[in-house]
C-alpha cells in the first residue's frame, strides 16, 4: 500500500516538473533570456539578506518574487536599521540597495573587515544584518531547545523512562557517548566534553536536514557556509588546546625523536595544531556544498536542454541523490563529532 503512494508521488512530481519546465522555458523565450545555471546554483547556496520563497509569472511574462524580508543592520558612522524589503527589486534606502539578494552600498562604499576596524571606518561600513543563514541558525537552535527541553521534562515526568521524542533520540545520545566519546576520550573524562560533542552533532545534523527542505524554514545552506564551519572548527581547536595536558604539549615542543630532528618535527607539530581544525572546516563545507550543487545541477538540466522529457531522467536521479543526502546529513555530523572527540582525546589522555 505504501509503495503505491510512493509511486503516485513520484509520478505527480514528474508531471509537475514537466509542466513547470515547459512554462519556465516559454517565459524565457518570451523575455529573450537564456537560463543561467551558475546564477541559479549560486543564488541557492550563498547567503542572502532576504529569504526567497517562490517566483510567480504574470500573463505578460514578468516575474514576481515572493520573499521574507530580513533585518538590515548597518553602522557606517551612524546606526541604521530597516527591513530588506525597503531595498528589494532595485530600490534604494538610506544609501543602500540589494543586488542578487546581497546588501550593497550605492556610493561604492565597501564592507569593513577586521583590519578596517583598527584603521578606521572612512569609506567603509559594518554589516551586522540578520541574513538568511543567521535566521536559519536561530531556527535550528530554537528547534534543538524545544526538543531537548521536552526530552528533559519527559525523563523527569516518567522517572528516567523515555517517552515520545526522548525514546527516539535516546539511542543516538547513548551512541555518541558509548561509541564516540568514551573510546576516544576515556570514561573518566567523557562527561566533561559530552555536552559539546552532543551539541555539535545535533546542530550540524539538524541544519543539514533543514538545508534539504526546498523552502522556509529550510533551504538555507548553513553548514555549506565556510564561515559557519570555520567557527565550529575553531570551537574544537580552542577546547583541544585549552585542555591539553603536559603530555600533549610535550609531544609538540619536545617530541620523542632524536634532537637533530627537532628543527623539522617541532614546526610540523605546531602546524598540526591548525591543520586539524582546518580539515574539519573544509570537509564539512565541501561535502554539504557539493551535495546541494549536484541536486541543483540535475534540476537545471531540464532548463538547459529546454525539454520536459529530460525530467524523466533528471527527477529520479535527483530523488536518488536526495536520499543519499539524508545519509550524508547524519554522516557528516558524525564524522565532525568523531574527529572532534579524537582530537580532544589526544590532548587530554594520560600517557604511561
Amino acid at each position: 500500500m505504501h509503495s503505491k503512494y510512493i509511486i503516485s508521488f513520484i509520478i505527480c512530481l514528474l508531471m509537475f516538473t514537466a509542466v513547470f519546465a515547459e512554462k519556465h522555458t516559454d517565459n524565457e523565450a518570451t523575455e529573450g533570456k537564456e537560463f543561467q545555471p551558475v546564477d541559479m546554483i549560486m543564488s541557492h547556496i550563498t547567503d542572502s539578506n532576504e529569504w526567497h520563497l517562490w517566483t510567480t509569472t504574470d500573463e505578460e511574462g514578468h516575474e514576481h518574487h515572493v520573499s521574507i524580508p530580513l533585518p538590515i543592520i548597518i553602522w557606517d558612522g551612524e546606526f541604521k536599521a530597516f527591513l530588506s524589503s525597503k531595498i528589494a527589486h532595485g530600490h534604494t534606502h538610506r544609501g543602500y540597495t540589494m543586488v542578487d539578494g546581497v546588501l550593497t552600498a550605492t556610493d561604492g562604499t565597501d564592507k569593513a573587515t577586521i583590519v578596517d576596524l583598527f584603521s578606521g571606518l572612512e569609506g567603509k561600513y559594518v554589516d551586522l544584518s540578520i541574513t538568511k543563514n543567521t535566521t536559519a541558525m536561530f531556527i535550528s537552535i530554537l528547534l534543538l531547545l524545544l526538543i531537548f527541553i521536552t526530552m528533559a521534562k519527559s525523563y523527569k515526568k516518567n522517572k528516567l523512562k523515555p517517552r515520545g521524542i526522548a525514546a527516539f533520540l535516546e539511542p543516538i545520545v547513548v551512541f555518541i557517548r558509548e561509541e564516540v566519546a568514551i573510546p576516544n576520550i576515556g570514561e573518566n573524562k567523557t562527561d566533561k566534553y559530552l555536552p559539546y560533542l552532543l551539541t555539535v552533532f545535533f546542530f550540524i545534523w539538524f541544519n543539514n536536514l533543514l538545508g534539504l527542505l526546498p523552502t522556509f524554514p529550510g533551504g538555507a545552506n548553513v553548514t555549506g557556509n565556510i564561515a559557519v564551519t570555520l567557527v565550529l572548527a575553531l570551537c574544537t581547536m580552542v577546547i583541544v588546546n585549552l585542555n591539553g595536558n603536559k603530555h600533549y604539549w610535550k609531544e609538540i615542543f619536545t617530541p620523542d625523536v632524536p634532537i637533530l630532528m627537532y628543527p623539522i618535527m617541532i614546526p610540523v607539530e605546531i602546524i598540526g595544531i591548525f591543520t586539524k581544525p582546518f580539515a574539519l572546516m573544509i570537509r564539512l563545507f565541501a561535502n554539504i556544498t557539493a551535495g546541494h550543487i549536484i541536486v541543483l545541477s540535475l534540476i537545471g538540466m531540464i532548463f538547459i536542454f529546454k525539454s520536459a522529457f529530460v525530467s524523466v531522467g533528471a527527477i529520479p536521479m535527483t530523488l536518488f541523490v536526495l536520499l543519499l543526502e539524508l545519509l550524508v546529513a547524519a554522516l557528516q555530523a558524525y564524522i565532525f563529532t568523531v574527529l572532534s572527540a579524537l582530537f580532544i582525546g589526544l590532548a587530554v589522555k594520560e600517557h604511561h
